[in-house]
């Protein structure tokens, strides 16, 4: 099968991704899926694959991107979960290897696969799956917020940040975000967030210890300096969770000396490992996050949408950091 699809055609730049036409292998295992793609979410990651290459093929050409949404075309002899016809979205492929999801169709495992519920529109349903599962394991799984507890948000308004602070809101805990400009403030008190900081004005750890007198949870999705500056504004056996890595230079040993427990949450790696029971797990939380959506109890902000073609301008607009929430390809209508 002849499709056409964006390709990292090298490491680098947002000139490395060309539209070309690519090969699809079909039929494949007994119990993959021919889904044809009506649009796909870009992700922080997607850009960090295009810069340094794939997990799996190195800096060889693949296909990029990790979401999508769209409708089963054919299933292999042994799918019992979806039919022709179903309105699918999923979290797979990207790394290299298996074909991400900057493309006109995708083969997906059923396991992966999330049935899409009427009321939820595609471009809805392809910004969902990698920002759910994400915040999902870092809230509900790993931090295990509970209800009247003080959390503090990263990047609030941001396309994980804003999912976030609403799954911690329906938790029951009180949530601070930290933002960068008046409007993104707007955007976190109007998702359920009782403090904004903008951290381009105040110190958001003095800031945060004035609100809570100490932080039960944080979520880190900035990098290590950033970390080690929460670590001061958590309370004794805090927890702290981050998508970035631990930080390594430690100096103050505030982390040490509080008790802190710290969690990595890299969400890829089921994937790219081929943990299955992990990517039936991940799955079953996109379900979740559907039904929320489907009820009105969470929703996701898009700031952009581009076609399949534009996908190097998209990324670029995902890069300059301005955008609250989520940018999308729009694939096909």
């Amino acid at each position: 099968m002849r499709i056409k699809a964006v390709v990292a055609t090298d490491k680098g730049g947002p000139e490395v991704l060309k539209l070309m036409d690519v090969d699809v292998a079909w039929p494949q295992g007994p119990c993959d899926v021919l889904v044809e793609l009506k649009a796909a979410a870009l992700n922080p990651a997607d850009v960090f694959f295009r810069e340094l290459g794939g997990y799996v093929s190195g800096s060889g050409p693949f296909v990029v991107g990790h979401d999508g949404m769209g409708v089963v075309k054919e299933v292999g002899s042994g799918v019992r979960l979806v039919k022709a016809g179903d309105r699918v979205c999923f979290c797979n492929g990207g790394i290299g290897g298996t074909l991400g999801t900057y493309a006109e169709v995708a083969v997906v495992p059923e396991w992966q696969l999330a049935k899409v519920p009427d009321n939820v529109d595609d471009i809805t349903a392809a910004a969902l799956p990698l920002v759910a599962i994400t915040c999902w394991e870092s809230l509900y799984e790993r931090a295990a917020i509970q209800s009247g507890e003080f959390v503090l948000i990263h990047g609030g308004a941001g396309g994980t940040g804003h999912v976030a602070v609403q799954l911690a809101v329906l938790r029951g805990a009180r949530v601070a975000a930290t933002v960068s400009s008046a409007a993104k403030a707007r955007i976190v008190t109007d998702l359920g967030a009782e403090r904004s900081i903008n951290y381009r004005d105040l110190d958001f750890a003095d800031e945060a210890i004035r609100w809570s007198g100490g932080l039960q949870v944080a979520f880190d999705n900035a990098g290590a300096e950033v970390m080690q500056k929460t670590y001061r504004a958590m309370a004794p056996y805090g927890r702290l969770v981050t998508l970035m890595g631990v930080a390594p230079d430690d100096a103050d040993l505030n982390a040490y000396n509080l008790n802190l427990t710290l969690h990595n949450v890299m969400m890829l790696t089921p994937m790219w490992k081929g943990l299955t029971d992990q990517l039936k797990r991940q799955a079953d939380i996109v379900g979740k996050a559907l039904r929320l959506l489907s009820e009105g109890k969470l929703k996701l902000l898009i700031s952009g949408e581009f076609p399949l073609a534009d996908a190097a301008r998209a990324q670029t607009f995902l890069s300059e950091g301005k955008a609250a929430g989520k940018v999308v390809l729009r694939i096909s209508s």
